[in-house]
């Protein structure tokens, strides 16, 4: 099976570099029924950034909004998922090469039943290019 890819939004938001404060933002957020595809921390200094790829975007705004969260974007990114096999994220990475557009960052994960996951990120004045070379 080929991978499935598509174009997601994500937003970043900032809480203090403490235990417990990314635990109590996405506490937050499931109680509000935010579903999230995606999630990535990343230490800043005394604070850590929160990458969030909600389902909608409506409703981690509305989550956001209601509990003063500074929310910022939207911005865009790529969401991959498939079977996992040898050469899997190649296959994808050549069409981008062949396009000419480098992959700024990413990040994957199997799930030990055969399939994985795989956020991919290129710079925002490569994104139309990418996405029109991967299909999307």
């Amino acid at each position: 099976m080929a991978a499935q890819i598509r174009g997601v939004e994500y937003f970043y938001a900032m809480v203090k570099d403490q235990p417990g404060e990314a635990y109590k933002l996405l506490a937050q957020l499931a109680s509000s029924h935010v579903n999230l595809m995606a999630f990535n921390c990343v230490p800043m200094g005394p604070e850590t950034q929160l990458m969030l790829f909600p389902e909608t975007t409506e409703s981690l705004a509305h989550a956001a909004q209601e509990s003063g969260t500074v929310l910022q974007g939207p911005h865009r990114a790529f969401l991959v998922h498939g079977e996992d096999e040898l050469g899997a994220l190649a296959g994808i990475h050549v069409k981008l090469a062949d396009a000419g557009v480098s992959v700024y960052s990413s990040n994957g994960v199997t799930d030990g039943k055969g399939g994985f996951g795989y956020v991919l990120f290129v710079r925002p004045n490569d994104y139309d290019t990418a996405a029109h070379a991967l299909g999307v």
